[in-house]
């Protein structure tokens, strides 16, 4: 049985054995490339949260409608990602055994990976979509295969060709470009093609998970972050694709990159919550709509 955190994102103080999501949070940002600090992120959400309402006037529904479950920070080894990457597949995989969605909070991308290992195990078709300023596609960087610029690159080996859809790159070097062209269906600069993308994997039924590095957004937005790129999309155009991405059978989702102390106005930190409590309504709302259906239909 995971235990609740002290401190939670509010709203998220439901039982464990109810809950449908399960927040788990990754403070690890030892191979962030720039301007460190992603490790207090996840921190940052559930303190600041407080000053956040649990209700969406975006998509009328509010968190404490839904049984949504913050299981606090992992302890991770910041001497070691692979043992970091460790621990976070083995709390994602718990979750997925106890029937639940993990929602992982980074911590810096590399994290993803923890949590796309544990959840390709159990969906072996899966699909990512992908939010990011950077390609992530780097076979290494520095001689590290493991850092946060070639986390996509690492979840590739796994998924295989066409199966991982990204959006709003803008920032990455040539050969990545060219890797992504040949091996992932790259969206460039915005989220031109999301529909289209929404409308295949809904048709084949697809497992999603949802990866959403924060400084997709533009640095005006959403400064508090460890490589920031201008050129992002605003605030609503993100929301609006959220709640588009979530239509689909997402079975595992991140929010990662926030570095809240990069940002002294704290408005990174307050935006990501609330990227944050939209996403988990938009997964909600989703999953309350399916079940729905399907007890009308039987």
């Amino acid at each position: 049985m995971i235990s609740r955190n002290v401190e939670c994102f509010i709203g998220c103080d439901g039982e464990y054995e109810d809950a449908f999501i399960v927040l788990y949070g990754a403070p690890f940002d030892s191979t962030t490339s720039f301007r460190p600090g992603a490790r207090f992120g996840s921190g940052a959400m559930r303190h600041e949260s407080f000053g956040l309402e649990t209700y969406s006037p975006y998509q009328d529904a509010d968190l404490t409608d839904f049984n949504i479950f913050d299981s606090g920070d992992l302890e991770l080894c910041f001497g070691s990602a692979e043992a970091a990457l460790s621990d976070i597949e083995n709390r994602a995989e718990e979750i997925l055994n106890d029937g639940k969605l993990p929602l992982l909070l980074g911590g810096e991308h590399l994290v993803t990976l923890g949590a796309v290992r544990a959840i390709y195990k159990r969906y072996p078709n899966l699909h990512i979509i992908h939010f990011d300023a950077h390609a992530d596609l780097r076979e290494d960087y520095l001689g590290a295969r493991l850092s946060h610029a070639c986390v996509l690159r690492r979840c590739h080996e796994l998924l295989g060709d066409g199966r991982i859809h990204q959006f709003c790159i803008r920032s990455g070097d040539r050969e990545e470009f060219r890797f992504a062209r040949e091996h992932t269906a790259l969206h460039p600069f915005s989220f031109d093609g999301l529909s289209e993308t929404v409308a295949e994997l809904k048709a084949i039924g697809a497992p999603v998970y949802f990866t959403i590095d924060l400084d997709c957004l533009d640095p005006g937005v959403f400064p508090g972050t460890g490589t920031p790129e201008a050129g992002g999309v605003s605030f609503m155009e993100l929301l609006a694709a959220i709640r588009e991405v979530c239509q689909l059978n997402i079975v595992g989702a991140d929010v990662n990159e926030l570095a809240p102390m990069l940002d002294a106005s704290g408005v990174s930190t307050a935006t990501a919550c609330k990227v944050l409590r939209e996403l988990m309504l938009a997964i909600c709302i989703n999953k309350s709509n399916y079940l729905a259906k399907r007890r009308i239909n039987s």
